[in-house]
């Protein structure tokens, strides 16, 4: 099974980028984040003309997560247990469409698009925080009940764990990616025992370009695009490359997509 994460921003805008990728690829599974639609926005039609299904998680033109699967989907979950809502201080909190999962070829799915955070002092930093802390609490139990579950959390997590994730750590320091806090965050996913598994076959790449200030010409990326898989899955991993081409020419996404290949 091929399965890949990839932060497509905008499946409306790359949806036949998405295709040709996943034909050449020989994707299997495809977990996306930033869709930027509605549910009924969705282009269902090009996947399933392509032959795969498709579950989607969307309220507007922010945000958007989904999974296709050319290898069926069941047991679709909007959102994770008590994940966290956000809003503005005068308005009611939502819960964003960050996280869904599916079952696809006996492994549960999940696309996260970990929150942004904005700032040190804005209030998204605290929702980022918690969203990852809720999302480790729930890992943590999902293993408890069945410690040979086969989970895949994969996605845009906003973190970069490690100093070399970022193409000079100057520039980010004191700012977000690189915060103890956001670390130590992300590392309670790993402590709750899913293991990211791409750095051992792909070390040193990034996964993050900003379109500003020739970042991608210039290799100034990021790398903070990861899938963190539970142990019985982890021992099933192969290989695990970053399509780091899909970045060039035109209409390409800021992302580019991270493959895991399990036996």
């Amino acid at each position: 099974m091929r399965l890949a994460t990839w932060n497509v921003n905008s499946v409306r805008t790359r949806a036949e980028r998405i295709i040709a990728f996943l034909e050449r690829s020989g994707t299997d599974v495809l977990a996306m984040q930033e869709t930027k639609c509605k549910v009924e926005q969705f282009p269902f039609d090009v996947f399933e003309q392509a032959g795969y299904e498709v579950a989607v998680s969307g309220l507007n033109q922010w945000n958007g997560v989904a999974v296709a699967s050319r290898i069926g989907i069941a047991n679709v979950r909007d959102g994770f247990a008590d994940q966290p809502a956000f809003g503005k201080p005068d308005q009611e909190p939502v819960v964003e469409p960050r996280a869904i999962g599916a079952t696809c070829g006996g492994i549960d799915v999940w696309s996260l698009y970990v929150p942004n955070g904005r700032s040190l002092e804005d209030p998204h930093y605290q929702y980022k925080l918690a969203f990852l802390r809720q999302l480790a609490e729930n890992g943590k139990s999902w293993l408890e009940k069945d410690p040979q579950a086969q989970i895949a959390l994969v996605g845009d997590w906003n973190v970069a764990p490690q100093d070399t994730d970022v193409w000079d750590l100057e520039v980010f320091e004191g700012n977000l990616y690189v915060t103890d806090a956001e670390r130590q965050a992300l590392q309670a996913v790993v402590d709750a025992s899913f293991a990211e598994v791409t750095r051992e076959h792909a070390p040193d790449a990034y996964t993050f370009w900003d379109y500003q200030r020739l970042r991608f010409p210039k290799n100034e990326g990021m790398r903070i695009d990861f899938a963190h898989l539970s142990p019985a899955l982890a021992e099933r991993v192969s290989g695990a490359s970053i399509d780091r081409d899909e970045r060039k020419g035109k209409g390409a996404s800021d992302h580019v997509p991270v493959i895991i290949d399990i036996d």
